[in-house]
Formats: structure tokens, sequence, C-alpha cells
């Protein structure tokens, strides 16, 4: 077998793996909900539906490959998604999408015509195309996690298994040294990630843990208002916290990491007189070896080389739907100890999203990243539960504004 053909079967095989990943997930919901909006924010369901295959139409086949559209209508209703602020509904109603049978053709019809012309598609363009399913995929995950139970077909299988007892949270030092930000130059990445360039990083203290529920628990009892994934009944507003799981709520989980807002987040360091790392004292904190120099070499992953592939190393690539225990995982530590720094749930920082020495937004998607350089949004790093194993990259860079809570996004403390 000849060389272009196996990268040929790789390829197809890539993307018919995350075509699977989508589809499966849309299965989940029962149909008459795809034109729900979980949240008041993003679009319809039924937007992803067709956004998925007409992203890929439209940058490889139309942009790329300068090809005839075949249904220039549907190209342009499923081509941009929306980020506006929390509060600012959009006000479409479900009649002014099409139906699901027409999507559904539209959609077998790019999928075909895309797996014929795989052998035209540039590398970037292919990267590009799968990692944005890939991360729709997560943004999926975000939704369906907001519909009612009612709305979705439960899935088998055993929920994690959680501690009763809550875990101490020590605190480990990071020594001076250098943290290296950004893609290596030939490799794949978003814009946002390059140009690779190194940072200064002084000696500062960081939690070994994402901060749990059970710890947050005790800023709640002081007066802080709930992150968006616990609730209790109205009925009984004594009785225990309860987290709203994907499929079920369960009891609190106490040694799971609590999701919130950047905005709570930070509230919460300042309870606790501490602070939120930075994006370079995540890295130094991520990837830093033991007894390096200054410039030494960093580890591509926490735990070392070995490809993200083993759910021992951390939660993620859809291991679980739901967190797990923030001390479930030592196989994923980084060398200074510190845990689960990749999945489990993105981290928030306190570095303002923007562009890195030497930005160039990608010709073909100019928008993906400058558009939100913009001091509203924050950058994220790790990865969550469902953060497709790609993208767990040591470059990899997320945003979200401030006060968005329905990311699957943690943090940890820091003293200097």
């Amino acid at each position: 077998m000849s060389t272009a053909t196996l990268m040929r079967r790789e390829l197809q095989q890539r993307l018919d793996s995350a075509r699977q990943l989508t589809d499966s997930i849309f299965d989940l919901v029962k149909p008459d909900a795809l034109y729900s909006r979980p949240i008041p924010e993003r679009h319809r369901l039924v937007f992803y539906l067709g956004h998925l295959e007409a992203f890929d139409w439209n940058l490889i086949c139309r942009k790329t490959l300068n090809l005839p559209s075949f249904h220039p209508r549907f190209d342009a209703l499923f081509e941009f998604g929306i980020d506006p602020p929390v509060g600012q509904a959009p006000a479409d109603q479900p009649s002014d999408w099409p139906s699901i049978a027409e999507i559904k053709t539209y959609n077998f019809r790019i999928r075909q015509r895309i797996d014929d012309l795989l052998d035209e598609t540039p590398a970037q363009i292919f990267n590009v195309a799968l990692e944005h399913r890939l991360m729709h995929a997560e943004t999926l995950a975000y939704l369906l996690h907001n519909m009612p139970s009612v709305d979705k077909r439960p899935q088998p299988g055993a929920a994690p298994a959680y501690a009763a007892h809550r875990v101490a949270n020590p605190m480990i030092e990071i020594p001076a040294g250098f943290a290296t930000l950004g893609q290596t130059a030939g490799e794949f990445g978003w814009d946002n990630e390059f140009l690779e360039h190194q940072v200064s990083v002084p000696s500062f203290t960081v939690s070994k843990f994402k901060i749990t529920n059970g710890e947050y628990l005790e800023f709640v009892r002081a007066g802080a208002p709930p992150p968006h994934f616990w609730s209790q009944t109205a009925s009984a507003a004594n009785e225990p916290w309860v987290y709203r799981g994907m499929f079920a709520e369960i009891p609190l989980p106490l040694n799971a990491p609590v999701y919130v807002t950047h905005a709570e987040a930070s509230a919460y360091a300042r309870w606790r007189g501490m602070r939120l790392l930075t994006e370079p004292e995540f890295h130094r904190a991520a990837y830093a070896t033991l007894g390096e120099t200054p410039y030494g070499e960093e580890r591509p992953y926490p735990w070392g080389s070995a490809a993200p592939s083993n759910a021992l190393l951390g939660n993620f690539d859809f291991h679980h739907w739901d967190p797990v225990d923030v001390n479930s995982t030592p196989a994923g530590d980084s060398a200074s100890g510190v845990s689960q720094l990749v999945g489990n749930g993105w981290e928030w920082t306190s570095t303002q999203f923007g562009p890195f020495p030497g930005f160039q937004p990608m010709p073909f998607y100019p928008g993906y990243s400058q558009n939100f350089f913009d001091e509203e949004h924050y950058v994220m790093k790790g990865g969550s539960p469902v953060t497709a194993a790609c993208m767990l990259r040591r470059s990899f860079r997320n945003w979200f504004r401030p006060n968005y809570p329905y990311v699957y996004a943690g943090f940890r403390l820091v003293e200097d």
C-alpha cells in the first residue's frame, strides 16, 4: 500500500471518527427537542445540526477549492455561530428553521463530496475543519447539559465513583524559570497559538488540586451565590445541594472540581486572600521538568510524552460526561506534583485573551481569534471531560466571557 493511500485512509478514519462522535451527541436528543434553545444566548440545537457540515463545505469546497454551491441559502444560514453577552438572547423562532429531513439531506451530500475531495484538501484546512467539529462536540455537551433530562436519552454505564470525605488541597511551590507559550513553527495550531515564545515566570505557590465543590461550598455558606451546576429543591431549602449532571442530579460530589464563571472564581480567590493562575504560570506548573535549568526542556503533557489516550492520565476525550474526583488520576500529575492540569475541567486564568507577539490571523478564517481580542474574554487552559485528545496540546488556548456559566471550567489558587 502506498504512502499516499495510507495517509488518505488515516485522514478518512480521523474524519469518520469525529463525525461519529458528533452524530452520537445529536442522537442523545429526542427529535422534538432539536428546535429548543437550551442556552438562551446560543442558537437552537437545529443550527448546530447544519453548522458542522456547512462549515466544512464553506471552508473546504467553496473557499479553498472554489466549487460552486448547491444550496447557497443553507450555506449562509448555517455558516456562523454567535457569542452574545449573557442575557442577550436571539429572537428567532422554531418555524424560522428548515426541517430536520432537509438538513440531513444537505449534510449527506456535503459529506459525500468532501470524502471525494480529501486528496485535494490542504493539511491545514483539513485540521481546521476537524478540530472545529471536535470543538463543537464540547459545545454540544454544554447545550445538552442545560436541557431537561426528559429531552435526552440516558446513556448506559456507571457514573463516576465519588469519595464521601473531603480531600486536603495542599499548596505546591513552583520555582522561578521560563515557560514556553505557543506552538512550534511548522506544526498545526490555530492563529492565536503563534508565535512560540518564552516568558520569565517568578516563583509562586499553587494548589495541588482544582478547587472542589466541597471547598466552594464554604463560600456559598458564607453568602456567595451557588454555581450554575448546583441546585436545591425549592420545597426543601435546607437540604444538601445537588450537582446537576448530564443525565441526572446526584448528591454534590465534594471532591469533584467546582465549575464556575471567571467572575465567581476570582471572587472566591479574593475571599481566600489569593488569586488565579496566569497563563504563563499554568504552563510553568504543568510542563516544567524537575531539576531543569531556567532554559530546560518542557514536557509535551504534564505527565510526560505519552499520548493522551489512557483514562488513567486524566478525565478527557469523553471518558466521562461528568467530572471525577480531583485526586482520582495521580498518573497524570505534573513533574512538580500538581494534579489534573489537563482534563476534568478547563482552568480559568487571570490572563485576558489576546494575541501573542507576531500574531497573524488565518487568511481563510480571519475572525477566529481577533474578533475576541476585546478585553472581554479570559484564557482557559487544560481541557474538560469532553475535550478531544488532539486539543490537549500544550499550546492550545480556549477563552470565554467572565460571566458565562455553562462551560466546564474550574480554577486553582495561587500565592506569590
